[in-house]
């Protein structure tokens, strides 16, 4: 199954922000959409990923005033990026040799969706799931 399937089962909206954004009004969109992660968008041109992880090693290194900056100065601008064709499993092998949590989904360069280790993970467990209900039912009707 390809990552256009887990996109299809998501709400549509792709929450992000813009490099201009502060990290403050970032901060509080991670809290209160309670996401991990934003897609950074200039236009339709993903320019980064703004995560807890970024927010929490500026803060740790600078100390509160980061939060006065701009996205664009903290975020992870080199983004990994996957097309909506792209096989679940190899998304998520991909994230797991890359030790990334989140990954944009694009198609012809324009970002579609964003799925998460989690979306990914949970797409394999209801494949084993549904593997074994049919092996259990194979068994008992054979």
């Amino acid at each position: 199954m390809s990552v256009s399937r887990i996109i299809e089962g998501h709400d549509h909206t792709i929450v992000s922000c813009t490099p201009d954004h502060s990290v403050h009004a970032a901060a509080m969109l991670l809290s209160e959409k309670r996401i991990g992660a934003l897609p950074v968008l200039d236009g339709e041109r993903i320019a980064g990923i703004f995560s807890e992880r970024d927010l929490l090693n500026c803060i740790a290194r600078d100390g509160a005033q980061v939060l006065d900056r701009k996205v664009g100065e903290i975020m992870t601008s080199s983004v990994i990026t996957i097309e909506v064709n792209t096989d679940a499993l190899a998304a998520l092998s991909l994230m797991t040799k890359r030790r990334i949590r989140h990954l944009p989904a694009v198609d012809g360069g324009r970002m579609v969706g964003f799925v998460s280790i989690g979306d990914l993970v949970k797409y394999r467990m209801d494949r084993i799931e549904e593997e074994a209900n049919a092996m259990r039912e194979y068994i008992t009707t054979a």
